[in-house]
């Protein structure tokens, strides 16, 4: 189960691609079919499920592209 969601604000990225670089978990991939308007790939949340809400890969965007949303768990009360 995905522990959290990433969006990606694609008119503020610059396709540097430091969010794929410093994700531990793979969770990021730069896009094949995706590009910014200087032609650089942009970046995609190919595999939410690896994903832990650890927000590094918003931390190292220079151009604060991307939000970070973590899932909290609640407990059922009976």
């Amino acid at each position: 189960m995905a522990k959290g969601e990433i969006t990606i604000t694609e008119s503020l990225c610059k396709g540097c691609g430091y969010c794929v670089l410093f994700c531990n978990r793979g969770c990021l991939t730069l896009s094949k079919e995706k590009f910014t308007s200087l032609g650089m790939a942009l970046p995609v949340f190919s595999d939410p499920e690896k994903c832990n809400a650890c927000a590094v890969c918003a931390w190292m965007c220079p151009d604060f592209a991307i939000e970070v949303y973590k899932f909290v768990e609640t407990k059922a009360t009976a």
